[in-house]
């Protein structure tokens, strides 16, 4: 199948395209369980006052990370093409992923009216729509150091219901009789397959940099049109009045002091429910409350940091950690349980015989397993 040849459908074809997967990982989200084992609360959606954003008061604007510079002496070249193309962007450091939309409040004030004073300062909310730029020798790269799988994994608990995941094609020459070209061909396509078929992310391929440019552009205008009040029609002579024109998407905004925004796995089952009971909204949060939800930096979790350790082995997938991390809640809990077996054959079979039930991408299988023990069951 050609992956990405064409620009993605406008409206629900997009968001059809992810929407199941990024649903069926959500909805694995209901039994991931807190720091000390106990399942994470579900929030009641009729206890829920998610504030609708009024039609007409805000504006869709793309932001760009900081690093996404055509080189390190033409840094602007990609916000002046953006702008000769009619799109203004913001530039600014991302945490998670290289470009993203907002809705801007054209009043400052909108959000700290509608959600009280926490908001205050407050002036643009996300959109359910998130871009990985890949540019094709650095996905090679990230494949072989494992950010890529990392990338994905934040990518899955952001909540991000449309993620599209964007491969820029680059001179990467191999000779055809050298068998490392082959390997990375197949690197690549296979890293391509798993995240469409296992992801479930939209994968669009370009060209070159405008090609990215000229995409980005067709995205904006796209999302434009789905969320904000399109222009009213021209008059006609058969009609005297002409009605208000309404956006296709509705916009909701979770107030920053919403409990289940303490921790992402809360949040994630928090947009669970509300998407569950009203598909036609999207549900979002603010642009500082998302940032500190996804942050790298800020402090994590006993939880996140196993998970992290867990994914620093070869073949362990974020799959596969939420997996072993449900059976063996902390860093030392697995261990004593590898201390525990005095044999080390069966060291080597211990996760996978715990896990021998799951099947697909969770599966752990005995040389892996065997990996593992290496990595966490070695005495000393």
């Amino acid at each position: 199948m050609r992956l990405g040849s064409e620009s993605p459908p406008p409206g629900p074809s997009i968001a059809t395209a992810t929407e199941r997967p990024a649903q069926q990982e959500q909805n694995s989200s209901r039994s991931d369980r807190s720091q000390n084992g106990t399942e994470t609360p579900f929030a009641d959606p009729s206890t829920i006052k998610p504030i609708p954003l009024p039609p007409g008061s805000f504006t869709v604007q793309l932001v760009l990370d900081t690093r996404e510079v055509r080189t390190s002496t033409d840094r602007d070249y990609i916000a002046n093409e953006l702008s000769k193309k009619g799109i203004t962007p913001q530039v600014r450091a991302l945490e998670l992923g290289d470009a993203t939309w907002v809705a801007k409040c054209d009043d400052p004030s909108l959000l700290a009216r509608l959600a009280g004073d926490e908001e205050a300062g407050s002036d643009e909310v996300m959109l359910d729509w998130i871009v990985e730029r890949k540019r094709l020798d650095d996905l090679i790269g990230s494949i072989k150091d494992g950010r890529f799988h990392e990338q994905k994994f934040r990518l899955r608990r952001s909540g991000m219901k449309n993620v599209i995941y964007l491969i820029e094609e680059f001179n990467v020459s191999h000779d055809p009789s050298n068998p490392n070209g082959m390997k990375y061909q197949e690197m690549v396509a296979s890293a391509i397959a798993s995240t469409q078929v296992v992801n479930g992310y939209f994968v669009k391929r370009t060209r070159n940099l405008d090609d990215t440019i000229r995409y980005l552009t067709r995205m904006t205008f796209l999302l434009r049109n789905m969320y904000e009040s399109p222009p009213p029609p021209p008059p006609s002579s058969t009609t005297t009045t002409t009605a208000p024109a309404i956006p296709t998407h509705k916009v909701a905004l979770i107030p920053s002091t919403h409990p289940a925004l303490s921790s992402p796995s809360s949040y994630l089952s928090l947009l669970n429910n509300l998407r569950a009971s009203d598909p036609a909204t999207t549900f979002t949060v603010t642009s500082a409350t998302f940032a500190a939800l996804t942050s790298k930096s800020d402090v994590l979790s006993l939880r996140d940091v196993f998970l992290k350790m867990l994914m620093c082995t070869r073949g362990v997938t974020g799959d596969k950690a939420l997996e072993i991390q449900r059976r063996w809640r902390t860093p030392r809990e697995f261990v004593e349980a590898f201390e525990a077996l005095q044999d080390p054959r069966q060291r080597e079979v211990m996760v996978a015989e715990r896990m021998k039930d799951l099947v697909g991408r969770k599966k752990v299988a005995r040389a892996l397993s065997k990996r593992i023990a290496e990595v966490w069951g070695e005495a000393g």
